[in-house]
């Protein structure tokens, strides 16, 4: 459905749902009251065509060669992959170099020890969670990379393993990050202090943040870089798992913001656009997300269902839903899934014909035809954690976090074509540059 009328064209007010939802915070997270505005219009979001993260470059600028980061949450490590062929592993590095140190401070501040152990027993799985998510510096000499567990980010030179600089975001968590266009910005949600944080790539220098709804999680840059979105997924961490309970969830919403002032220029609550739809169902918690070559739609998924939606940016509303197979092995018991998660994880092709769909707890993956929304073979993968494109655009490329390898999916025929072993617990996998020749730190 189109915008409605208003007093101010640009101006959204709350919807019922939202007001009356209060706002369960944990392990001490201050409660916020936000209101909801749009000082943009939704069509003016879509912008120019720009190439989404992860971006597809044959070609890498001369004296460096395209990779994959792969990142091993719970060993600390990130594996350096080929972006395309058989996607053997180059390297490795060692993320949390300074480990002693962050462990020292946090064991000798009980506040940080709380959330500490917290994300141990919550999120981690009984694990640290010490890599969630990395990019490579424009020269392809570092690696920028957010540590869960020790409420931070740093900068970890590719040729010594040392660590260039360290930002430790608002808060007691840092999660999901996005590197603009350029490769200059890299965007850090800090999961506990409802804060995005915008960082220069080399420096670490604070260039902005802004405010999000309960626990941002993904973060897109779009028009070329104008625009960053974040997607707040609320409390995933609780038992409170049946769909009666879902108003305990908290405040879920995604928030876009331009990315000069950091101002917002609109927020979407997914709660009225999916009771629209007739989905009053579904949780709004967004999760992972693809959008279109020309950023026109975006696709989503959200906690608990297996399956993901279709999003129009022009017209604001949700135009399509796709349900994909269950499997008959995973338990219907909601407080058994990962972070509240059934499917997590998207990917497009470059031409925007293939979605790419990770089957988290129902353990496979399936490439979705995008024009009829039909499926192809189920690709047999343990706890598939995230979806990616390789360097050539041909494949997709899926981390098994339950069986530590990364799988690639061809777009063409949705079969597997190659797979490679990595660290314990996989989780984002990103396209990168390092230095040609380039095989890991050197040995200290």
């Amino acid at each position: 459905m189109s915008l409605p009328a208003r007093r101010h064209p640009w101006r959204e007010a709350p919807s019922a749902a939202s007001r009356r939802r209060p706002l369960l915070r944990t392990l001490g997270t201050l409660a916020t009251v936000v209101t909801l505005t749009v000082t943009g219009s939704a069509t003016a979001l879509a912008g120019p065509a720009s190439p989404m993260a992860p971006t597809v470059t044959p070609d890498p600028p001369p004296g460096l060669q395209q990779v994959m980061f792969v990142g091993n949450n719970w060993d600390g490590t990130a594996d350096v992959i080929k972006a395309r062929g058989d996607f053997a592993r180059i390297g490795r590095v060692n993320v949390i170099p300074d480990k002693d140190q962050r462990l020292t401070e946090i064991y000798l501040n009980p506040l940080k020890l709380v959330f500490f152990l917290g994300i141990r027993s919550g999120p981690g799985e009984g694990h640290d969670q010490f890599v969630d998510d990395m990019y490579a510096t424009p020269d392809g000499t570092a690696m920028v990379v957010s540590r869960p567990s020790f409420a931070d980010v740093v900068s970890i030179d590719l040729a010594t393993g040392r660590i260039n600089w360290r930002f430790p975001v608002s808060g007691f968590r840092s999660d999901h990050m996005a590197v603009s266009p350029d490769g200059t910005r890299v965007a850090v949600s800090a999961s506990t202090s409802n804060t995005v944080h915008v960082l220069d790539i080399r420096t670490g220098r604070q260039l902005g943040s802004f405010k999000t709804g309960d626990k941002p999680h993904e973060n897109v840059f779009t028009g070329g870089g104008r625009y960053l979105w974040n997607m707040s997924i609320g409390e995933v961490n609780t038992a409170l798992d049946d769909p009666l309970m879902d108003w305990t969830k908290g405040d879920r919403r995604i928030t876009v913001v331009d990315t000069e002032t950091f101002k917002e220029v609109k927020v979407i609550d997914m709660r009225a656009r999916l009771d629209a739809f007739g989905r009053k169902d579904l949780s709004d918690s967004v999760r992972p997300v693809a959008f279109t070559p020309d950023e026109s739609k975006l696709y989503f998924q959200v906690s608990f269902f297996n399956g993901f939606l279709e999003y129009d940016i022009a017209s604001d509303r949700i135009t399509r839903l796709k349900t994909l197979p269950k499997n008959p092995a995973t338990s219907e018991d909601r407080t058994t899934w990962v972070n509240d998660s059934r499917h997590h994880g998207m990917s497009m092709s470059p031409a925007g014909d293939k979605l790419c769909v990770a089957g988290t707890m129902d353990d496979y993956a399936t490439v979705v035809d995008r024009a009829s929304l039909q499926e192809g073979p189920l690709v047999t993968a343990s706890k598939p954690y995230w979806a990616t494109v390789s360097g050539d655009g041909a494949s997709c490329v899926i981390s098994e976090a339950g069986a530590d390898r990364v799988t690639a999916i061809d777009f063409a025929t949705g079969r597997k074509v190659a797979s490679v072993d990595v660290g314990d617990h996989p989780q984002r996998v990103r396209i990168a540059h390092v230095t040609a020749g380039w095989t890991g730190p050197e040995v200290r």
